[in-house]
């Protein structure tokens, strides 16, 4: 029997493919666990008989439109599924059954963000007040982060637009903390934003009111990029905690955090490198980065270095000039990690210089602790290697060579 991380998973991959029934027939086994009449039962009905009645249009005349209404369909089920996943944690136990909080204890804000999963609209409206109220930031910061940390559980379209807005807040920094974090969703969520109209239009909106033609929408994006761990262990644009606000070093005294912090334009902990990771490797397929860098070369190219500098290849597979100009100066300069010895050699192997090859996998291996840190960074370019041109026979034969040097 599937646990219910893995109902929801299955439910992810079926609505991201458009497969509505699929979905349907695990929601319908949670609505049988809420019980009868439960509010999601009309909805559910709703969107099984419209989605008999496409099935049957699309055999008989199938038009453009009928792609259309089975994308606001797919749309209307992702929030039906939210609605009743949030009911559901909270009839098991898993989320508390909350009925507000006290604004004026930062631990009590802190809470309620975190691990509410059914919010009411004043909720929201309380979060837009404190984000343009110069007074409360650190509050306001406190309540965005966690937030943003319990959507990426339990997606909230409400949530999610308030967070938008909150790009344009009147503090700076929470409007940073705020765009940071709906950059972050819209990664998670990728698959989705394509059945959320709406929030494509808000984030749009929000995004073009800035008039700086993006400039610090992409200074944002690349630094979450830079938070992630180097491969020499070290992290990009930390800030330590006696930098920050004083206001905001009381508040994190106060809540526990001092240990748990990392950056604060991300808000993350060290527990949330390996998260933010993750989505630095999904970033270059998602919407996000298509309305940000894929229309300026100056930003892909940048980009693409700034790939280079946390140790990635993801956008220079196709570009090995760039890359190996990039890294024979790193090389050179004697600040290469590891993983750039690695991407070295993944050049020179694309090129069908093996023996050249070999020996920079090998220096890359003997700068590491062991073998598992080494092919830690080795595998998951496995497929890359494949996807050009390099047979996987070769690949184990590599490996076999390396694995006890």
């Amino acid at each position: 029997m599937q646990t219910l991380d893995d109902q929801i998973n299955t439910i992810e991959r079926a609505l991201g493919e458009r497969m509505i029934e699929h979905a349907l027939v695990i929601v319908r086994s949670w609505l049988n666990e809420l019980g009868e009449n439960n509010p999601y039962e009309q909805a559910a009905e709703r969107i099984r008989k419209t989605y008999e009645e496409l099935f049957a249009e699309w055999l008989s005349v199938g038009t453009e439109d009928t792609d259309i209404r089975l994308n606001r369909l797919t749309g209307e089920t992702y929030q039906l599924v939210d609605a009743v996943y949030a009911a559901l944690r909270v009839k098991r136990g898993m989320s508390p059954d909350m009925h507000g909080f006290n604004p004026d204890q930062p631990q009590s804000v802190m809470h309620y963000f975190a691990n509410c999963v059914l919010f009411r609209d004043k909720d929201f409206e309380w979060l837009r007040d404190i984000c343009n109220d110069e007074a409360r930031s650190a509050t306001a910061l406190m309540a965005v982060g966690a937030l943003a940390k319990n959507m990426r559980e339990c997606f909230n379209i409400d949530a999610f637009l308030t967070l938008i807005e909150g790009m344009n807040a009147a503090n700076d920094m929470v409007a940073d903390q705020c765009m940071a974090s709906v950059f972050m969703l819209l990664i998670h969520y990728d698959i989705r934003i394509d059945f959320f109209e709406q929030l494509q239009e808000a984030f749009l909106e929000a995004f073009t009111a800035q008039e700086d033609e993006g400039d610090h929408a992409f200074e944002v994006l690349c630094a979450i990029i830079s938070s992630t761990r180097r491969p020499d262990g070290e992290q990009a644009g930390k800030v330590t905690f006696n930098q920050l606000p004083e206001e905001l070093q009381e508040l994190i005294e106060k809540t526990g955090m001092k240990g748990q912090m990392s950056t604060i334009t991300a808000w993350l902990p060290e527990s949330e490198q390996e998260y933010v990771q993750g989505l630095v490797e999904l970033l270059p397929d998602t919407w996000l980065y298509e309305i940000i860098v894929d229309e300026n070369p100056v930003r892909a190219s940048f980009i693409a270095q700034l790939y280079l500098s946390i140790g990635r290849m993801d956008l220079l597979w196709d570009n090995l000039d760039v890359a190996e100009r990039w890294l024979v100066k790193q090389l050179r300069g004697g600040s290469a990690g590891p993983m750039d010895y690695i991407n070295y050699a993944h050049c020179l192997l694309l090129r069908g210089d093996r023996m050249m090859a070999y020996e920079y996998y090998r220096q890359a291996r003997q700068l590491c602790k062991g073998p598992k840190e080494f092919f830690n960074l080795f595998r998951p370019d496995r497929r890359a290697l494949v996807d050009h041109g390099i047979p996987v026979e070769q690949i184990y034969l590599l490996e076999d060579r390396l694995i006890n040097q």
